[in-house]
């Protein structure tokens, strides 16, 4: 494929080891399959009834997910180095087998399938396309990483985020960032706040920005809502972390004695090399909008999964510009950009595991007042009346660890129910009388997925890119201290104000 090979090394494929788990997840469940006629038809309707009959003991194979990610790097981290891969599969397959035997194979085959088709494939083909296009991108000549210039590229980043989205933003600046503080000894906050602002509190102005608004342009929601009705709130809390950011490093560029960057480029003039990706960029956020917005009523169906056309074709011209990236873009420019496929490769792994382990929980959410965690969907409202701070913090606790996506869904359709009109008119009613409503699980599903690495696509990549250029990044719980000490303190500033 054309990501088989890594500058400086032997041509190989990075995707290898992902292929063969797939297949052993699904010949584990072919090796009990012939029953599967029995559900035949009625695999869609009993996939709909699930969250309704799953306790939460069946979200244990994610929480230890989870906690694999936040200790063993930390305990073993010589094991996880060989092997977070084979973790990662194994907890989809503590998931999967016993569901399967209890109930039923071919249940779990679709709830499988319908998890890759739907949600893991067309994730892993849009960061593969961002990150492909965007490490063609080099920003020439030397940038020292002063407090000054660190804070306008975080900047420059937030404003990009919710145009561009936050992968395409985050892939686009965090190594020149990385590369403009080379000579600092203090750099991991450089990249906490990178992800903080740029990964994801940045995503929140338009439905480019980050997948859950997308969902609600999707709903019914005007293309410009968020702009109008979140932009108070994002400019409130990027003001207060692009300061505070400038005071933290301008004491640590103070503490270094501070030091002045080297000439290493050689005298090489400010400037962009690789500028044929910028167009490449912006056909991937087209073909995002495009796919949402298009409709031929065209779709396939394999094992009662409706896959459409329009879908399809993104995907499949999403590979197609990664293509085109990949063979316009000079070998040399990639190699002074350092770009390897070593964040890609670890995200594709450990987002295989998290997206299988993660479907009990995602359909618990989804049976609302009816599923295990209905006392927790009932702390949104009082007597039918929304609780809007109570929709923007449970929003925001689940998106930090959940797909933000299926969050925000949950809450939108959640909100609409209350405001008692029909289903049709969700949208309407939410930008309109329940506007601060909707504002708060927006705000929700987008600003809190900072609070773990987990919480928004980018927020893994962005760490793991900037491990592999030398920064040791803080541990799983120890990104959240940094989160919990830093954001919570501005979310609690943001509900007293807005919601």
């Amino acid at each position: 494929m054309f990501f088989a090979k890594t500058v400086g090394a032997k041509p190989h494929v990075p995707t290898k080891t992902l292929s063969s788990a797939l297949l052993c997840l699904t010949a584990v469940l072919m090796l009990v399959l012939p029953e599967t006629g029995l559900c035949a038809g009625h695999l869609h309707e009993a996939s709909e009834k699930l969250g309704t009959q799953l306790s939460v003991l069946w979200v244990a194979p994610f929480v230890c997910m989870l906690l694999s990610i936040a200790i063993f790097p930390l305990t073993a981290p010589h094991f996880w180095e060989h092997n977070f891969g084979k973790v990662a599969v194994f907890w989809g397959l503590a998931f999967l087998v016993p569901f399967a035997l209890v109930f039923g194979p071919s249940l779990a085959l679709y709830e499988f399938l319908h998890a890759m088709l739907l949600e893991y494939f067309p994730f892993i083909i849009l960061l593969l396309a961002l990150f492909t296009v965007a490490g063609g991108i080099r920003l020439k000549g030397t940038l020292a990483g002063s407090p000054p210039v660190n804070t306008a590229i975080l900047a420059i980043g937030t404003f990009l985020a919710s145009w561009m989205g936050t992968t395409g933003a985050a892939m686009l600046l965090i190594r020149p960032l990385l590369r403009a503080n080379a000579h600092r000894k203090y750099r991991v906050h450089s990249v906490v706040f990178f992800i903080f602002l740029v990964a994801n509190i940045g995503g929140s102005l338009t439905p480019l920005g980050d997948p859950p608004l997308f969902l609600g342009f999707l709903q019914g929601v005007d293309f410009f809502w968020t702009l109008t009705h979140l932009f108070p709130s994002t400019l409130l809390a990027a003001c207060i972390l692009l300061a505070l950011f400038f005071a933290v490093d301008t004491v640590l560029f103070a503490k270094e004695g501070r030091p002045a960057a080297p000439n290493a480029s050689g005298g090489e003039k400010l400037g962009l090399d690789g500028k044929v990706n910028f167009p490449l960029l912006a056909c991937i956020v087209l073909l995002v909008l495009i796919s949402g917005i298009w409709n031929p009523h065209v779709d396939f169906t394999f094992y009662e999964i409706r896959v459409e056309l329009q879908n399809v074709l993104r995907d499949l011209l999403l590979l197609c510009v990664a293509f085109a990236s990949w063979k316009i873009t000079s070998q040399e420019c990639r190699r002074l950009n350092e770009f390897t496929w070593g964040p890609i490769k670890e995200v594709a792994k450990l987002f295989l595991g998290i997206f299988i382990s993660m479907i009990p929980a995602l359909a618990i959410l989804k049976a609302g007042s009816h599923g295990a965690l209905a006392s927790l969907i009932s702390m949104v409202s009082d007597n039918g009346q929304p609780i809007n701070a109570m929709f923007f913090w449970l929003t925001g606790a689940l998106s930090s660890f959940l797909d933000n996506a299926p969050t925000y869904l949950v809450f939108f359709n959640t909100a609409g129910g209350l405001s008692g009109v029909n289903p049709e008119m969700f949208a309407q009613q939410l930008m309109g009388p329940w506007a601060p409503t909707l504002a708060a699980v927006s705000s929700g599903a987008v600003f809190m997925g900072a609070n773990s690495y987990i919480g928004n696509a980018p927020n893994f990549m962005v760490r793991s890119i900037a491990e592999e250029l030398g920064v040791k990044m803080p541990s799983f719980f120890g990104y959240m201290a940094w989160s919990v000490g830093i954001l919570i303190p501005v979310f609690i500033l943001l509900t007293f104000i807005f919601f």
